[in-house]
């Protein structure tokens, strides 16, 4: 099965300058088009913060993917934001992040939540895929680079 980016679930413009607030806009940005329900954004925003305080994921060269397994979702959910500005994300090399992509993983996903996190990385550790996203003019442009650039990751 193929994982994909959902045009409605792209920020193409983070306003976020921290790294807790930037899960929250990507949070409540998926609650707000329909990928989870309202009440649930909350717990959804508590498990990835959770999980961001133990270890930062703010991986390098401008790139974060938060993630938390939960038993609130019956399926995986990507979301991506981008930011012109920079998010603290206390990364890694130190360096602001610019690319953000968030999961959400059903609790009994175990082996798909590996795959997916590794798929992810590989796509945004290429040099050109960061430079495409980074100049790209809207949802649909960062969307196809996303998703045209093999992401079968599980």
């Amino acid at each position: 099965m193929k994982i994909i980016f959902k045009d409605k679930y792209i920020v193409p413009d983070l306003k976020s300058t921290t790294g807790f607030h930037a899960i929250g806009e990507l949070v409540n940005h998926l609650a707000s088009v329909g990928a989870i329900a309202p009440e649930i954004a909350e717990p959804i925003s508590l498990a990835i913060t959770h999980r961001e305080k133990s270890m930062s994921t703010g991986i390098g060269f401008g790139i974060a993917i938060p993630h938390a397994s939960t038993s609130l979702s019956n399926e995986i959910i990507l979301a991506f934001g981008r930011s012109h500005g920079g998010i603290d994300f206390d990364s890694l090399d130190g360096q602001p992040v610019r690319l953000v992509a968030l999961a959400v993983f059903p609790a009994h996903e175990k082996e798909r939540h590996l795959r997916t996190l590794a798929g992810v990385s590989r796509l945004l550790h290429d040099r050109e895929t960061r430079a495409a996203l980074e100049s790209a003019r809207d949802v649909e442009v960062i969307s196809s680079i996303l998703n045209e650039r093999h992401l079968a990751i599980a």
